[in-house]
């Protein structure tokens, strides 16, 4: 199967600039796109995934991905999918965070250096440019007419959309005409709220290089309550595991709706879309929740890890197959759960404090399970935390030594959701 059907067949396709030559092209030739990331933060979440694991479809299929790191728009930011202007970062911040990016995003691409991935930054060709060659040259190929159309521009212009803002439409667009002179790169993917600065970017292309260009969205990935996918109990769901363990990061998966996981098994794993079928035909969703888990966190953080991870799920809260095994095509692991407990989340407590007594309400907020002591009151009151699975009534409980059971106190904020509390 060739690359657009591939994207289609898995729900990646949303809208295209050209729906008669795109599929052509993809299914035809080795196409060279991009899609950009902001480095806005050191880290890529589960909200990049989807983005990355179209362009790693694309590679696999002949295609050959550039990722492109904003380092001169993330000085601007994009007003697109945002209600108020985005926090300035420092050039130094924006070069630390670029390099954590290609760091994780070498984890599904392969940037080989001959026909490889490549990373590029548009501060190379964009932060010394002059203002007026580029108003001169850019600039006067963009209608504001039709820049006040675009989506992103008219939402933020109810809330107030700063001049450095609208400039972002013009930056972007800038960026593709630059990769296809440079490099050839004909097509640009990016999420449905970027439909106007690639259809920007496409006009850019055919005006100046009279050449055409492609563009593709994906869909706004919401789960099937409506609210925007990726987030968890304590917020975003990062790929740096100082920021989300391992273990969390798989339970984030093995948690979804139910009605998700044939959508999510498209997005995020590998595995062909006649076995996802196959396994959600099986009727045992429960086992099907756990082969999607341990498929992301494998292409996130490696087998031995997802491995691990889920071994100490199963060590939490069972197993789902009687003979003790993960089975799925890529790979089969037979279950050996003796230190599996070691692999959850721990947090570390001074032992002198904990003789003294922990407040309950802090300690569930200091580990991390609920975002502050207000929103562990309020889950104490709904009957949510627990302590080595018993439910927490007091909230001025405190909790010290006599609560450790081999060593260690067990944490949970519902029934998934857990934290290893050890002694330093």
């Amino acid at each position: 199967m060739n690359g657009f059907d591939v994207l289609k067949e898995r729900g990646f396709i949303y809208q295209l600039t050209d729906e008669e030559m795109l599929p052509k092209a993809l299914n035809e030739e080795g196409v060279i796109f991009y899609v950009g990331f902001d480095p806005t933060a050191d880290s890529l979440h589960i909200g990049h995934l989807l983005p990355v694991m179209a362009m790693r479809n694309l590679q696999q299929c002949g295609h050959r991905p550039i990722a492109l790191v904003g380092g001169a728009t993330a000085m601007v930011g994009d007003p697109s999918g945002k209600s108020e202007i985005r926090k300035m970062l420092t050039k130094e911040q924006i070069e630390y965070n670029a390099n954590a990016l290609k760091n994780q995003l070498s984890r599904f691409l392969d940037f080989n250096e001959e026909s490889g991935a490549e990373l590029v930054n548009n501060a190379d060709w964009l932060a010394g440019m002059n203002y007026i060659d580029f108003l001169r040259d850019v600039g006067r190929y963009f209608s504001v007419n039709r820049m006040l159309t675009a989506e992103s521009v008219k939402q933020r212009l109810e809330n107030g959309l700063s001049f450095i803002e609208f400039n972002y439409m013009l930056l972007q667009g800038f960026d593709f005409y630059h990769l296809y002179k440079e490099k050839n790169c004909s097509f640009q993917l990016g999420g449905q709220d970027q439909w106007g600065n690639i259809v920007a970017g496409t006009e850019l292309c055919r005006r100046k290089l009279g050449k055409q260009a492609y563009g593709a969205t994906f869909p706004l990935l919401m789960n099937s309550q409506g609210q925007k996918f990726g987030k968890s109990v304590a917020g975003a769901v990062w790929l740096d595991e100082s920021k989300t363990s391992v273990y969390d990061y798989y339970q984030f998966w093995r948690n979804v709706d139910d009605a998700d996981v044939r959508k999510l098994y498209g997005f995020f794993t590998t595995l062909p879309m006649t076995e996802i079928d196959e396994i959600l035909g099986s009727g045992n969703i429960n086992r099907a929740k756990e082969i999607l888990a341990y498929e992301a966190t494998k292409l996130a953080h490696g087998h031995e890890k997802a491995k691990k991870a889920y071994l100490a799920a199963c060590s939490n809260f069972g197993f789902a197959d009687a003979e003790g095994k993960v089975k799925t095509t890529s790979q089969v692991t037979t279950i050996t759960a003796a230190d599996a407990l070691a692999d959850l989340p721990t947090y570390e407590v001074d032992g002198a404090e904990l003789a003294e007594g922990i407040w309950v309400i802090k300690l569930f907020a200091d580990c991390g399970l609920c975002k502050s002591n207000g929103d562990a009151r309020r889950s104490l009151k709904g009957n949510a935390l627990s302590i080595n699975d018993v439910k927490v009534k007091d909230n001025q409980y405190q909790i010290s030594e006599k609560d450790l059971q081999d060593g260690a106190i067990m944490l949970k904020f519902g029934k998934k959701n857990v934290r290893r509390i050890v002694v330093k």
